[in-house]
């Protein structure tokens, strides 16, 4: 399993592209031109742990500039989660892994906030929260310098959306974690009435 800090990798299989690894500046230029090429109708997101606000918003650009669809593999937390929803549909994987999406927010929020926080072009705009206004571009071959935006890009404190296998099919949780768990997502809040669907997280 990739760790947080292991910079983003991209595999093309048929027409969907996996992207694993931590989403930084490195490899925007070679994602939009694969997503250009016309030839890619899935990313398909894996184990990606973080990145930066300016990475995620490169990465939904070109996805929803694209049309194409987005698919969470395992764990997709902070960056990727923003990147995941800029899919025209967007969808847990299919197998025997938990699936988890965190979105990361500056504070706990309430449930009107939950039912449009994520929803459409509501995601976009939420994004925006995190991302400095003095930030230059992201660069398509130079990695972003460290620590930047991290003030107010905390990957760790968000709403954790999470989908286990079980024999009866998958269950759905929800969780505020406030970052004190750090990758003990079990110490963070369940949320009544939280569902991913409903909420506009996951599409059906």
């Amino acid at each position: 399993m990739p760790s947080a800090s292991t910079a983003a990798e991209l595999e093309v299989q048929g027409g969907r592209l996996v992207v694993s690894g931590m989403l930084d500046g490195t490899m925007v230029k070679e994602f939009t031109e694969q997503l250009g090429s016309g030839t890619i109708h899935t990313v398909v997101f894996e184990d990606s742990f973080g990145g930066t606000a300016e990475a995620a918003g490169a990465f939904a650009d070109a996805i929803r500039a694209s049309g194409v669809q987005t698919e969470v593999r395992g764990q997709c937390m902070a960056a990727c989660a923003y990147a995941f929803l800029a899919g025209k549909t967007h969808r847990f994987g299919y197998g025997l892994q938990v699936n988890g999406i965190l979105l990361p927010v500056a504070q706990r929020p309430s449930a009107a906030e939950l039912a449009v926080r994520w929803r459409g072009d509501d995601a976009h705009k939420t994004l925006a929260e995190f991302t400095p206004t003095s930030a230059k571009p992201v660069e398509a071959s130079v990695p972003p310098a460290k620590d930047s935006s991290r003030d107010n890009w905390q990957p760790d404190h968000g709403v954790l959306f999470t989908a286990s296998p079980t024999l009866f099919g998958r269950v759905y949780n929800t969780y505020y974690c406030d970052g004190t768990q750090g990758r003990d997502f079990s110490k963070c809040e369940r949320l009544a009435d939280a569902d991913p669907y409903k909420l506009g997280v996951l599409t059906p």
